[in-house]
């Protein structure tokens, strides 16, 4: 027995990547989870921009969507949303976009709009929402995603996202002004993009993994780094942080919800 799981390794690994004083453009989930159980360790100045318009919040529980009045209430400022996107984001001032997607492609690419063909899809996913903009414009751009050949694919049902394209200098071609993705955080380690091609390579694993393992999770030919990185496992006040947090935030969402007489 590791002591740990997956999803607590997957979060715990993205939350490392994050350092004090950077300003995250975040999305619910794994990367609110990420970001927050951040702020809560060793990146206590983070700024934390959810895209409903707050700036700096501080949630003490972890939002069930980008309109929780949590994050509103424990925020530095809220702001209208156009002044988000073409202010901030489209601005320059985001270091770090954190995305989830239902597909992405060896380029980063990601897919949240449809499974199967566009017009008589199988399954018809949220859709965009900010995610577009961010991926073109943030400085860099950290994915978290589970693994499988369904979710790493090595074709998109549908482009929402860009990623690198078709990979090389196809990116910097575009009007694109972000650096495109840093890191894919999936549940068995992280892939980076290769230097030239922009492929998305294995670079490092988490502790209780193998490369055999990694590579039965994708669905084309995933290449490994000269130097393949194991990472460390959580600390015991990584996991305790992360645990607390997710008891508040269960706990908070278990309460009724009190109306005013």
């Amino acid at each position: 027995m590791t002591g740990w799981t997956r999803d607590e390794m997957m979060t715990i690994a993205a939350a490392r990547m994050l350092w004090d004083g950077c300003v995250c453009f975040v999305g619910i989930g794994l990367p609110s989870a990420a970001c927050n159980l951040a702020r809560l360790t060793y990146a206590p100045d983070i700024v934390l921009i959810y895209e409903s318009g707050t700036i700096g919040t501080r949630p003490d529980v972890l939002p069930l969507s980008i309109g929780d009045g949590e994050l509103a209430e424990t925020a530095a400022c809220v702001v209208p949303l156009p002044e988000i996107f073409s202010y901030y984001l489209q601005g320059g001032r985001v270091d770090v976009g954190f995305l989830g997607a239902a597909q992405i492609d060896r380029f980063g690419n990601l897919n949240s709009t449809v499974i199967g063909p566009y017009d008589a899809p199988h399954t018809r996913l949220p859709g965009a929402g900010g995610a577009p903009e961010i991926a073109a414009h943030a400085r860099q751009t950290f994915v978290v995603m589970k693994a499988s050949p369904r979710s790493f694919v090595s074709k998109l049902d549908f482009y929402t996202s860009a990623g690198f394209l078709g990979g090389g200098s196809a990116r910097e071609a575009t009007s694109a002004r972000g650096g495109g993705p840093k890191a894919v955080v999936t549940d068995f380690g992280i892939l980076t993009p290769a230097e030239d091609s922009r492929e998305l390579t294995l670079t490092a694993l988490f502790p209780d993994t193998t490369v055999e393992a990694a590579r039965a999770a994708v669905g084309w030919q995933l290449a490994l780094a000269d130097e393949l990185e194991i990472l460390d496992p959580p600390t015991p006040n990584e996991l305790a942080t992360l645990r607390a947090l997710n008891e508040r935030t269960s706990e908070a969402h278990r309460r009724p919800v009190e109306l005013p007489a």
